[in-house]
């Protein structure tokens, strides 16, 4: 008897033929999300094409949403989105488009939906995962679940920037209490990673984002329990488009006589956004004048808009296609944050034909071949080494061609796509850690 739909909501009930496995992702999803919303709109759209009568698991990824509703993609893959218990919504706005997330310690509505899963994937580490590792913990849960988790987002990391701006934001705090304010970024930092360390030391499985990752995790979790979850790209949409430039010029009115020099993400300090605007201003002081283009929005929006002017153009948030329309009307795109655990921006610009330009020693950087063949590493993450790095790509334009190409050939040869990554890095965790937990019961009976 084959899994189908029973529940209201579009949730599934167990079946002794097909895995159910639950992605908890406790992010608000609509147009505007970030990379971790979309990576995993990608794994679930491979997952819907994959033949419904073949399919090894039904996939139910849980979302934050304004009210709640289910979106099917096929009879076995769906969205299903649960209303926040304690939304950041009141904070964020004041951060610039920082996702929003769900900081209550428990969520009644998941805890009753995550039995019906074989597998729980926890993708974040605060309301639906905290839920989960408490339900997972009780006793007299049975069959007990089992636990996988990947590592998206440098949360701590974000949690000391996101701090430090609130505190700037808020100059009584810092005039009162000087020093102890001064340690609240670090404390932050600190108690994020706690959390996370503890819900990953719990786990059956640990899903890291690079080779580097895994060595780094070994140590927390063993080995045994640790693997790679790529991310996969789309070469069908983010190619080369040599018409992309014109459409760009006829729709944002970019300027037709300098490089275009293009960054895509959150518009703050975590991202490096402010870095990159005082580097393109300091190209044309260096008298080789570059057009900045940015798409997204973020707390520094109106900081890099003042200091670059006529020299900026801003999109905002732009579709994936016509982001790739964007990628592939650029010369050059630079992405100089440090909090990526993969940054998929890289690889869709790298697809599109760009030289990309990466700060030393980011997790970015693996999406190159070769550093310096297909794309640059900056080793000075200052603006003055930032626009000597991309004066190397500006002022040279056969060079910068060259380059592009070769990471073209870089994305089409050694890149994955979606569905390559969904059926050998997950569709293998998923199975083997539902099987762990079917012999565990079958020892104990």
């Amino acid at each position: 008897m084959r899994t189908t739909p029973s529940h209201a909501d579009g949730t599934v009930a167990r079946s002794p033929e097909v895995t159910s496995v639950a992605v908890l992702m406790e992010l608000v999803r609509n147009e505007s999300s970030g990379g971790h919303v979309k990576c995993w709109e990608r794994f679930a759209e491979a997952a819907a094409r994959q033949q419904s009568d073949g399919a090894a698991v039904d996939l139910t990824i849980y979302v934050l949403g304004h009210r709640e509703h289910v979106e099917e993609l096929s009879p076995r893959v769906r969205f299903v989105a649960l209303r926040p218990v304690l939304s950041t919504a009141g904070v964020m706005p004041a951060m610039g488009g920082v996702d929003i997330t769900d900081l209550a310690p428990h969520h009644p509505r998941l805890a009753g939906l995550l039995p019906r899963h074989d597998v729980w994937h926890l993708t974040h580490s605060f309301a639906f995962a905290m839920t989960a590792d408490r339900l997972a913990r009780r006793a007299s849960l049975a069959p007990r679940p089992g636990l996988v988790s990947s590592l998206h987002t440098d949360v701590p990391a974000l949690a000391s920037v996101y701090t430090r701006q609130m505190i700037g934001k808020l100059p009584g705090l810092t005039k009162v209490a000087d020093r102890p304010a001064a340690g609240l970024p670090h404390l932050a930092e600190q108690l994020l990673r706690r959390r996370r360390d503890r819900l990953l030391r719990r786990c059956d499985r640990v899903l890291a984002s690079s080779p580097h990752a895994v060595e780094e995790l070994s140590a927390l979790v063993g080995p045994g329990r640790l693997s790679l979850l790529r991310r996969g790209v789309d070469h069908e949409r983010f190619r080369p488009d040599p018409a992309a430039r014109a459409e760009l010029a006829r729709r944002h009115h970019v300027p037709a006589d300098r490089p275009l020099v293009l960054f895509v993400g959150r518009v703050d300090a975590s991202k490096g956004a402010p870095l990159l605007g005082a580097a393109v201003h300091r190209l044309g002081q260096r008298g080789h004048p570059a057009h900045l283009v940015v798409v997204g929005s973020g707390a520094e929006t109106g900081r890099v808009e003042e200091l670059l002017g006529p020299d900026v153009t801003l999109l905002g948030q732009q579709p994936q296609d016509r982001l790739a329309q964007v990628y592939a009307a650029c010369d050059v795109f630079a992405f100089p944050s440090h909090t990526e655990t993969v940054g998929n921006v890289v690889a869709e610009a790298m697809g599109c034909g760009l030289p990309v330009v990466l700060p030393e020693r980011a997790e970015t950087t693996q999406w190159l071949a070769a550093p310096g063949h297909d794309g640059l590493v900056v080793r000075d993450d200052t603006p003055e080494g930032w626009a000597r790095a991309l004066e190397s790509l500006v002022a040279r334009p056969g060079p910068r061609r060259a380059m592009g190409r070769r990471a073209a050939h870089t994305a089409r040869t050694r890149h994955p796509t979606w569905t390559r990554v969904l059926e050998e890095d997950l569709l293998p965790v998923w199975l083997q850690a539902a099987g762990a937990v079917e012999r565990a019961g079958a020892g104990r009976r």
